[in-house]
């Protein structure tokens, strides 16, 4: 859509927008008031009694992980049970009861807010109707599922980290360990640091949070008006608007945040004189952290360059490096001076995902391809019924550790330079969600995806590999599946064995995503349709024979013709119980 020509067109354009907009605005607050206290209730409550269930158990299973470990020495445990982990387990029904609280409120309040204003977007048919319904039945859904993903967080993603942490070994044969001639000097730092950091960077910020609001209301204003910017397209015209009637609670999150940043800044001072075994280089670094802080927000906000704080080196390895330099401030990037267009449209927008729908897509590959490899007799029953326990590596593991390989070896055959998806979208590093956490993942991959390039297997070889990927979880099945013939060379089947475990332990990282639980019971129960249509029966209808079977041995079992009962329908459940 062309922005409006000339100064009158504009001022027209703002006038007959003005009205639908707040139509829109009243509308979308009136159900968020309404919904806002239902949703906090709800989300606090159900958060809340997780916590409160389950603290006590985290006691038990973070003391007996920290004590049982390998990785960490003797004296860091100490210092880990007596100080650190004391204070945290306690602050976590705290906090954790607060942000529901906060968190159902702001939840409950923007929800419907948000879906009024998508519910009026290009391409939405019968707009009066999902005005209204939009954001209240959806609310509801999101706010129980939060209160889901919370549940398997704590019950299921900790405890497999600190799983991990028990059953690990130390690396390179090194525990960690605490040198305790540095912890005074460290802690002493780390007061003054708070002490310091604190009130002059939230002086810092309020000071700043005036230039910040009005600026940023400049800024929207003169694109609403002009039809510029964030006003260009219509899809974005309403979330634009709403910009600007929040740009006021954004300037103060900005505050907060800076406020509660300086805690952390000011406190990382006794991690340098820790890193450094120096009283002095801490010192400086809580002289030096306003400086940086200042010159930071300077860049955020286009500000003139500079600050008026000294900024003393703090690194051993630096300092030779600043002494040269000294007296010259932070070169503005040129993302800051050569700022991009803000006529730019979306004529031609770039595929940009997010990190939900590449779990949905991976999902849907795990969906796939357990369907066929159920048909390949390679995931039985045995693994379905397993497949809600702490022991079940096959599904919970091994397919989507596969779902994972077929996406690299396709990705390796078409050279790409990312991931090449089922649907040929091409995963890079310019479309990639912009998640540190993603990160994580990501970047390992694209190493593997290298790694198996270089590798230029055969078409045995392959699915040597896939079916390795598969079963290596579960050294049993492994052993006794026919996988295929190895490699002939003892180092490639070394690397292959190497590789394997790698992208199991990536996926086990993946599975202690908040939402990979809710998603993985869902792939269980389409993965057991498609068993029992392989089959022919219903897999409860097999659990129960299963356990009736196991009451009652077939050899004290005798079926017994009743009166009223044949003969023909006797034999029937003889024949049951056998194949149960």
């Amino acid at each position: 859509m062309e922005p409006p020509k000339g100064i009158l067109a504009s001022v027209w354009n703002f006038i007959c927008f003005l009205p639908y907009f707040v139509g829109l605005l009243l509308l979308g607050n009136i159900k968020g008031i309404i919904l806002c206290p239902i949703i906090c209730l709800i989300m606090s409550t159900g958060n809340s009694g997780i916590i409160l269930v389950y603290w006590l158990p985290h006691w038990f299973w973070t003391y007996n992980s920290i004590l049982r470990t390998k990785k960490l020495g003797p004296v860091l445990k100490l210092v880990l049970c007596i100080s650190i982990l004391p204070a945290a387990l306690i602050l976590w029904p705290v906090i954790g009861i607060l942000g529901s609280i906060v968190g159902g409120a702001a939840y409950g309040l923007l929800s419907p807010i948000l879906a009024t204003f998508e519910a009026v977007g290009e391409g939405r048919t019968n707009q009066l109707y999902h005005c209204f319904y939009d954001g209240t039945v959806s609310t509801f859904k999101g706010c129980f599922t939060v209160v889901r993903d919370f549940k398997d967080v704590c019950v299921h993603s900790y405890p497999s980290i600190l799983d991990d942490l028990r059953q690990q070994g130390p690396p390179n044969g090194k525990y960690y360990e605490i040198r305790l001639l540095y912890l005074p000097g460290a802690l002493i730092a780390g007061v003054i640091g708070f002490m310091v950091d604190m009130p002059v960077i939230s002086i810092i910020a309020l000071f700043k949070s005036i230039y910040m609001l009005f600026k940023g209301w400049h800024r929207l204003f003169h694109d609403l008006i002009g039809r510029e910017g964030p006003f260009l397209e219509t899809i974005c015209v309403p979330f634009a608007g709403l910009a600007i009637l929040l740009w006021p609670l954004a300037v103060v999150g900005a505050v907060i945040a800076s406020i509660v940043a300086s805690i952390f800044i000011g406190a990382f001072a006794g991690v340098v004189v820790y890193q450094e075994s120096s009283l002095w280089f801490g010192l400086r670094y809580i002289v030096a952290s306003l400086a940086i802080y200042d010159e930071y927000s300077n860049d955020i906000l286009d500000m003139p360059e500079g600050t008026c704080f000294p900024r003393p080196s703090y690194r051993k390895k630096d300092q030779s490096s600043q002494t040269s330099s000294r007296g010259t401030s932070f070169s503005r990037p040129s993302s800051f001076r050569n700022p991009p267009s803000r006529t730019a449209s979306f004529n031609n927008p770039m595929v940009d995902l997010k990190p939900l729908e590449l779990l949905d897509s991976l999902f849907q590959e795990c969906q796939h391809h357990g369907e066929i490899l159920v048909s390949e007799g390679l995931i039985t029953l045995k693994d379905i019924e397993d497949a809600g326990s702490k022991d079940s590596r096959v599904i919970g593991i091994g397919l989507p550790a596969y779902c994972l390989l077929q996406t690299l070896l396709r990705s390796a055959k078409a050279n790409s330079v990312g991931l090449l998806l089922s649907d040929n979208t091409e995963l890079t590093s310019t479309n990639r969600p912009k998640d540190v956490v993603f990160d994580w993942f990501l970047n390992p991959l694209l190493i593997i995806k290298d790694q198996i390039k270089a590798e230029n297997l055969s078409e045995a070889e392959e699915n040597y590999f896939c079916k390795l990927v598969l079963l290596s979880g579960d050294p049993a099945r492994l052993r006794d599946s026919d996988i295929g013939p190895p490699p002939e060379s003892e180092r490639k089947r070394a690397e292959l064995d190497a590789l394997a475990r790698r992208l199991q332990g990536i996926t086990k990282s993946i599975s202690r995503y908040p939402t990979f639980r809710r998603r993985f019971e869902n792939l269980v129960k389409s993965i057991s349709s498609e068993l029992d249509k392989k089959n022919g029966t219903r897999l409860t209808i097999q659990r129960s024979k299963s356990a009736f079977a196991r009451m009652f041995s077939q050899k004290s079992f005798k079926i017994k013709t009743s009166n009223h009962g044949s003969d023909q329908e006797s034999q029937a459940v003889a024949r049951d119980v056998e194949i149960a």
